[in-house]
């Protein structure tokens, strides 16, 4: 994934596949955003292969900066909150939920953070290393890695299913190798993350079907 528009498009079915069996295992409305997330991640890698059709001359390069600019309106600008809430709602236990509290803060405050940068500098993208590069001078920084991080795996972390904890280390994991290997393209290779973390996802529902819906308070 992530090297070709025809990557991105086989990758977004597989996806989209794996999207739709993990929704129909949702008992309970409070699952429905968490269990989305495959999905979500499918229509990501969906607007990806248009990016690469623009870069590649196949499509115009205002397509490749509009599906560019689209493509990073999720990977930067909604999933430090749509993660946090997700897991948030998902959670039956009210005191596990209050300490979530302060992730989905942060969270909410680095989205607003990156949508506001998203329209105040332009985006630049170009290929490197078999990636596509998105650069936002005003996003391209330690702290805002630091907190986005933070939002997208914080809550896990706090909450009382022991599969969440396993899913948070995994995506913790993840992330931090991507930046560690191959910062510049780290928005790029989120791909990869999104194919992991919806197995993680559809395994678990899968299997906790038997014990479904949890009891919230």
């Amino acid at each position: 994934m992530c090297f070709s528009a025809t990557a991105n498009f086989v990758g977004s079915a597989a996806l989209g596949t794996v999207g739709v069996v993990t929704l129909k295992k949702v008992k309970h409305r409070r699952e429905l955003l968490f269990a989305a997330l495959p999905l979500f991640f499918a229509i990501h890698q969906f607007i990806e292969g248009f990016v690469w059709l623009g870069l590649d001359g196949i499509l115009s390069p205002t397509v490749a900066h509009n599906m560019g600019a689209a493509f990073m309106l999720y990977a930067q600008g909604l999933l430090p909150f749509l993660m946090p809430l997700s897991v948030l709602l998902f959670e039956p236990d009210g005191k596990s939920r209050k300490r979530m509290l302060p992730f989905l803060a942060i969270g909410t405050g680095t989205a607003l953070y990156i949508l506001w940068a998203c329209t105040a500098y332009p985006l630049q993208l170009y290929v490197r290393g078999n990636s596509i590069v998105y650069i936002n001078q005003a996003t391209n920084n330690t702290v805002v890695a630091i907190l986005y991080v933070i939002a997208t795996c914080g809550t896990l972390f706090f909450s009382q299913v022991r599969a969440m904890v396993w899913f948070g280390a995994a995506n913790l994991a993840i992330l931090l190798t991507v930046m560690a290997f191959k910062r510049y393209a780290f928005t790029s290779l989120w791909c990869a993350y999104a194919a992991i973390a919806s197995v993680i996802i559809l395994a678990y529902f899968w299997k906790s079907s038997a014990i479904r819906p949890l009891r919230y308070a």
